[in-house]
């Protein structure tokens, strides 16, 4: 879940407490309440795109120059200010509900402080987690940012010109970097300058960023459609595509000839320290790299073993390799001809799962959901994934499909496991049930920890047995490919950046141990590369969530109902694992 980035590398930008539960030990504390409060808005401010994605539009205008030297002391002070301000706060004093808030926040500020040493901004963006890519989403009229009334056209206007100024403080940055020794890979920089370059056109009607204007609401008068007509044209001839063949003829002419020929940030100045910090970052543990490394190994030899039971089970008579070989080039494994049958095809697993889902969850959320297919201009480097509906439900969740030619689109790819992770129950569920929960602080409504969610994604994946699904033997390998991935991820995330192996060396493995071709596990390996450690929260988290599952369910015995577990999993929002896991234990005491 790509969408998710933006929150978790501006960790802190969603924490408030404005809403206290009066249950439980202890008082509600106003004050806490009223810092929380204002910490929550002066965040929103401080970060305006994550207020538009949590569907709140008063700051659709703001952009923040988030590289800028200015924007990072003012991100410095404002972590520092509210930590400081928690410590007037006695933890012990607090209910239970405020206590989780407490902990989560003081979690957040100091990761998120913590990190601002490690100047990230000298590598501002690259072919995955990038703002330039995210702006064309935004202002193709078909994202987040709303375009419904005069006001909100007039917003978007002022973005993009705030996104020239981001656009020069971004090749700025990266100057810095070369100065610095910290650069990214060329293998990541080929794939970025043409991504810039597909955004210049000399015809605005041919630009992605004319979507609003081709799609003006009806009730708009003539004069107000000629006046953005003329803003919007000028805006991206005069804008937003200078801004774009800058960056990209930046990229190519500057920046490649200095990129680094080496794939981790091991390789890089304080890289193993950058590398240690991610870790605690994305998988909210104190995990050590090794221990993780070590973890995939044994999940990829458990996991192997599965498959090879599979390969048996259905005759083949090759051995692994040759099973995938098999599964990835057999014609019978790619009977769609058009994007609309693979769409149709996720809506039948959908509705075939749909009785059992019904048994295992009795809380399911009121935001609409649809299936569509990725986005011609972004479909060559996306992955499936899911982007967030609105809180108040008038933007659906949404299921992305990259479709390049349905023809040669895979059934054993595993396809039930993905619904299962990206839509419902994973994403979908989890993410719109936090945000419906009014009941809760803002922060926990809005916030996301990516072992936290991920984890709860792919723990989903293992549901597909229970939900009806994987009963075709060659879906179940598909699942079982899945979970191999996000294992595999261990071991070649952190041996990427902490034991030199290259990107050649993590490709041949991923492809020696699952059944993935050559152009998808060189994105894989160039994703790790571009965004170290983010790969591991799937797999820590998930382990966590099935651990607490089967030890409680051998505790409670009769007592263990499966619909109230998935329901204290996810009642109380995204939260860091240690404050997770010491939630749970104490619910699962009261059960006995």
């Amino acid at each position: 879940m790509k969408r998710i980035m933006y929150v978790l590398l501006c960790a802190g930008a969603f924490a408030a407490c404005k809403q206290q539960n009066k249950n439980g030990n202890g008082e509600e504390n106003k004050n806490f309440s009223k810092l929380c409060d204002q910490y929550y808005e002066e965040g929103l401010k401080l970060f305006p795109l994550n207020a538009t994605y949590a569907g709140d539009d008063r700051y659709n205008d703001l952009l923040p120059n988030d590289g800028s030297v200015q924007f990072i002391s003012e991100t410095k002070d404002f972590y520092t200010k509210y930590l400081d301000s928690l410590k007037g706060y006695d933890r012990e004093k607090l209910n239970d509900n405020d206590k989780l808030s407490y902990d989560v926040l003081k979690d957040q500020l100091q990761v998120s402080l913590d990190g601002l040493k490690y100047h990230f901004e000298y590598l501002p963006f690259n072919q995955m987690f990038a703002l330039p890519l995210t702006f064309g989403q935004l202002g193709s009229g078909t994202g987040a940012q709303p375009f419904k009334t005069i006001k909100d056209y007039d917003n978007w206007l002022k973005r993009i010109s705030a996104f020239t100024v981001w656009a020069d403080t971004a090749i700025g940055n990266f100057k810095k970097g070369i100065q610095t020794g910290i650069v990214l890979p060329k293998a990541l920089v080929v794939k970025m300058y043409p991504q810039m370059y597909s955004m210049v056109v000399s015809d605005p009607k041919k630009s992605l960023f004319y979507g609003p204007v081709a799609n003006f609401p009806k009730d708009f008068s003539d004069a107000d459609k000629k006046r953005l007509t003329d803003s919007y044209s000028k805006a991206i001839l005069n804008e937003i595509v200078p801004s774009y063949k800058k960056m990209g003829d930046f990229l190519k002419n500057e920046y490649l000839p200095k990129a680094r020929t080496t794939s981790g940030l091991s390789a890089l100045p304080g890289g193993k320290a950058m590398y240690i910090y991610l870790v605690r970052q994305q998988t909210t543990t104190t995990k050590s790299p090794e221990e993780i490394y070590q973890t995939g190994l044994k999940e990829v030899a458990r996991i192997k073993n599965q498959m090879d039971s599979i390969r048996n089970k259905v005759g083949f008579k090759g051995d692994l390799h040759a099973f995938f070989e098999y599964m990835r080039n057999d014609p019978r494994f790619m009977p769609y001809k058009t994007p609309k049958q693979v769409l149709d095809a996720f809506e039948d697993i959908h509705k075939r799962m749909e009785p059992n889902l019904k048994k295992m969850f009795n809380h399911v959320p009121k935001t609409p959901f649809e299936i569509r297919q990725t986005e011609a201009f972004r479909a060559a480097s996306a992955s499936a994934e899911y982007n967030q509906g609105s809180a108040d439900g008038k933007r659906p969740g949404i299921f992305y499909v990259p479709i390049l030619d349905a023809a040669k689109f895979n059934i054993t790819s595993g396809m039930e496991s993905l619904f299962l992770h990206e839509a419902i129950p994973g994403h979908h569920y989890q993410i719109s049930l936090t945000q419906e929960n009014t009941s809760l602080p803002k922060f926990r409504r809005f916030g996301m920890h990516n072992a936290y969610v991920e984890g709860w994604a792919l723990y989903c994946e293992s549901l597909g047995k229970e939900l009806g699904l994987y009963t075709d033997p060659y879906q179940h390998m598909g699942a079982l490919g899945d979970e191999m991935h996000r294992a595999i991820r261990l071991v070649v995330d952190v041996a990427i950046h902490t034991k030199n192996m290259t990107r050649e060396q993590a490709i041949k493995y991923m492809m020696d141990n699952e059944a993935i071709n050559e152009q998808g596990a060189t994105a894989e390996i160039e994703r790790y590369m571009g965004i170290p450690a983010q790969a591991l929260g799937y797999k820590i988290g998930a382990m966590k969530i099935r651990e607490l599952r089967n030890r409680y369910e051998k505790e409670l015995g009769g007592k263990f109902n499966l619909a109230e577990f998935h329901n204290q999993v996810l009642k109380d929002g995204s939260l860091p694992l240690s404050v997770f896991e010491n939630k749970m234990d104490t619910w699962a005491k009261t059960q006995q």
